[in-house]
């Protein structure tokens, strides 16, 4: 047995061999195949024109791609056979080299076709040229360190790669500044134009915009890739906030932070200087406008709680707080806006931002949501009010305030609880004080011995003395249930709501009263014990 064991792991180790070596002839297979097919491409690509070229630059692109992503399995995997990887990864080093000529070709023939269009043409044909250079400093800066791993001398190649992104940035910067001023000069004659704008003007600005962002989106593809390889790109992160405004980490660099602060001061600085009388002007009116605002928002309150008030709809305290709420609300919203429109904002692409975050927040914030959808339910369909005492969400007190996402309940016991609209909405509602007559139960027993007439006629007694008992209904006074130690009589008088507890507190206490002056005993639970004494046998 032990003689069998060294060759049952050889050929435990010979099986392994075999696999591994089928598994890398078909990786070898895979990539050869990828390879040959881009190969054959870029070979055909100077002979063919239009439709046909623009098919195969898709087909080198989509092979590339296919074969940088089995590079990348391999490479992410446990233990890479660098040996087996590495020419193939420096063949798709050089194959980087010929792409980068092949788009240097391509902007130097679109340069000198300037047709009909003029640089229209021209600038659609860069920005596309933008967005397949950003995949492939990418690609080429993945490649770069696989080389490395894999013993190449990417040294030269590296020096060559940071030289080229570093031009690439600078013709970026220059070119976001540039459509960043095109497109404001658009957007002020669109405003100037009014309602005569032309369709040529919008388009205008939608081509800009879509410029901007494309050169701020390579900018910060270049910028990360520069990063990474350990450059300073303060002077591009500037750029790209001073444009976009978007606030990230890089904010925190102390050149970019100082950059931005000596920017900023200087503008505000000349701003003062040239335009100080006409920003005051428009403070001015900005404060007036929103003045004027408040006080037609305070008028349309008290008409509104006027009309509600005065409705032959009824609506219920909760409805007619929240329309006088909102009509408020709106108005002085709408005051805002216009406020805001005197200080040069555009109000069309604030709302549209308002839209956008309303989607955002709207997501971040479900359960707000689902109280507010709850809020709108429970002003509909008014199963309480202002006043009401009720049982819902597990509490219980009176209802002193609603908004559109929580209840203020005050309890028997004077505690403010603020309970959100979907728990009341999800759960049984009781309103315990919308019905004008509310039943009081109580259940009195007395003695068995008792005479049953006589007590029937002292309870009967007792409660329609009592002031605050309503005659209609009348009250139901019957023997109930034969007790274990008692006979227990029903006592159900009808009262008021907000009279509930003085009836049921002062009729039980003139019950024990007046059965101890008729001689009524009122038992409690007892037990008879039977005690039986038996001679022990010795």
């Amino acid at each position: 047995m032990h003689k069998l064991l060294p060759k049952f792991l050889l050929i435990i180790l010979c099986l392994c061999s075999f696999a591994s070596a089928a598994e890398n002839t078909e990786l070898t297979n895979n990539l050869n195949k990828i390879q040959s097919l881009i190969d054959s491409d870029v070979k055909a690509l100077p002979h063919t024109k239009g439709e046909i070229k623009n098919f195969l630059e898709y087909r080198i692109g989509r092979n590339a791609a296919l074969l940088q992503e089995t590079l990348k399995e391999q490479m992410d995997g446990a233990n890479p056979d660098l040996a087996f990887l590495k020419p193939y990864i420096a063949k798709q080093l050089a194959f980087t080299d010929s792409v980068e000529a092949y788009f240097a070709k391509q902007k130097t023939t679109l340069m000198s076709e300037v047709g009909a269009d003029g640089d229209r043409k021209i600038m659609l044909g860069l920005m596309q040229i933008q967005r397949e250079q950003d995949k492939l400093f990418t690609s080429e800066q993945e490649l770069l360190v696989w080389g490395k791993a894999a013993g190449i001398d990417v040294e030269a190649k590296t020096t060559e790669f940071i030289s080229a992104l570093t031009s690439r940035a600078d013709d970026l910067n220059s070119f976001v500044y540039y459509n960043q001023e095109r497109l404001s000069q658009a957007v002020a004659d669109v405003q100037i134009a009014g309602a005569d704008v032309s369709a040529e003007q919008k388009a205008l600005v939608v081509e800009l915009k879509e410029r901007l962002d494309q050169s701020s989106s390579s900018l910060s593809t270049t910028i990360a890739i520069l990063d990474s390889l350990g450059q300073n790109t303060a002077l591009y992160k500037q750029t790209l906030f001073s444009v976009s405004g978007d606030i990230t980490q890089d904010v925190l660099n102390f050149d970019v932070a100082s950059s931005l602060l000596t920017e900023w001061l200087t503008i505000a600085k000349t701003q003062a200087m040239e335009n100080g009388a006409g920003i005051m002007f428009k403070l001015i009116i900005f404060c007036l406008i929103l003045f004027v605002f408040s006080l037609i928002g305070k008028i349309a309150k008290r008409v509104v709680q006027t009309a509600v008030s005065n409705s032959k709809l009824k609506f219920s305290m909760l409805l007619q707080d929240f329309f006088i709420s909102l009509s408020g609300k709106v108005v002085f919203a709408l005051g805002l806006l216009i406020a805001l429109s005197q200080l040069g904002f555009e109000l069309a692409p604030l709302l549209a931002g308002f839209g956008i975050a309303g989607v955002i927040i709207g997501f971040a914030l479900q359960d707000t949501l689902s109280n507010f959808a709850s809020g709108m339910m429970i002003l509909v369909y008014r199963p309480f009010d202002v006043g009401d005492l009720i049982n819902a969400g597990g509490v219980t007190g009176r209802v002193s305030h609603m908004s559109l996402v929580s209840t203020t309940i005050k309890t028997l016991d004077n505690q403010r609880l603020i309970v959100p609209n979907n728990k009341i909405w999800g759960d049984t509602i009781n309103n315990i004080t919308v019905e004008h007559q509310r039943r009081v139960d109580m259940t009195f027993g007395i003695g068995y011995a008792d005479n049953i007439e006589h007590a029937e006629q002292v309870l009967r007694d007792i409660v329609m003395a009592h002031p605050l008992v309503l005659k209609d209904p009348e009250p139901t006074i019957k023997l109930h249930t034969l007790g274990e130690s008692s006979v227990d009589f029903i006592v159900r008088p009808w009262a008021k709501p907000e009279d509930y507890w003085d009836v049921y507190w002062d009729i039980t206490r003139t019950v024990k009263m007046r059965f101890d002056a008729e001689g009524i005993s009122i038992p409690f639970p007892q037990r008879d014990v039977h005690i039986y004494q038996t001679a022990l046998e010795k």
